[in-house]
């Protein structure tokens, strides 16, 4: 059953026992990339150039390399339970979980990695919240990427799932290059995003 919120002066207020993923996927009028985390809706701040521009650089560098079983959507909903459904940055999934043009989420079993780009408002959702709810749900691979350094280039924290305790554990930090064998070959130049 669909939550309905009361409206006082033009904001909704939330259920009694906060919203479900139905309500993320179907309430009207939601702003643009608003994410449901712990049954709360999460409002995105906009976002500086280098969001946009590592965004851009990894998508192309993921696909450059990606065997035909994978494909990489941009700022779609994952949905992890019926209280969680975040919206990673970048989320490299199974082929077979694109059913149509019109499809608005995929199921965290599909996601074979979740990239999140670090911005001020959503570091500690990034860093904290979604890293252990990525890892729950099963996700492989995580990502962190963020803005570093005195040349403003992102550097890549890469992240495992450990099957012993169901955590991720880091495998690398990346900063000129990031070269990986998994989830599949990938191989970035991130000094590129200065020509973006």
């Amino acid at each position: 059953m669909t939550a309905q919120p009361v409206e006082r002066s033009g904001w909704r207020m939330p259920p009694m026992d906060g919203y479900t993923i139905d309500d993320l996927l179907t309430m009207p009028d939601l702003p643009p990339h608003t994410e449901l985390i712990d049954g709360s809706l999460v409002l995105v701040s906009p976002q500086r150039y280098f969001h946009f521009a590592a965004m851009d650089l990894l998508v192309t560098g993921l696909r450059r390399t990606m065997p035909s079983d994978l494909k990489v959507a941009r700022e779609m909903t994952v949905v992890l339970d019926r209280r969680n459904g975040p919206e990673p940055d970048i989320s490299v999934i199974k082929a077979a979980a694109k059913k149509g043009m019109k499809q608005t989420y995929f199921e965290a079993k599909d996601v074979v990695l979740a990239v999140e780009v670090i911005s001020p408002e959503s570091e500690a959702r990034d860093r904290l919240t979604k890293t252990h709810k990525y890892a729950a749900a099963g996700i492989q691979y995580y990502w962190l990427v963020e803005m570093a350094g005195p040349d403003d280039h992102p550097v890549v924290e890469v992240f495992e799932l450990s099957a012993e305790t169901g955590m991720y554990r880091p495998t690398g930090t990346y900063r000129d290059r990031i070269k990986v064998d998994k989830p599949y070959s990938i191989d970035i130049d991130l000094t590129a995003i200065d020509e973006l």
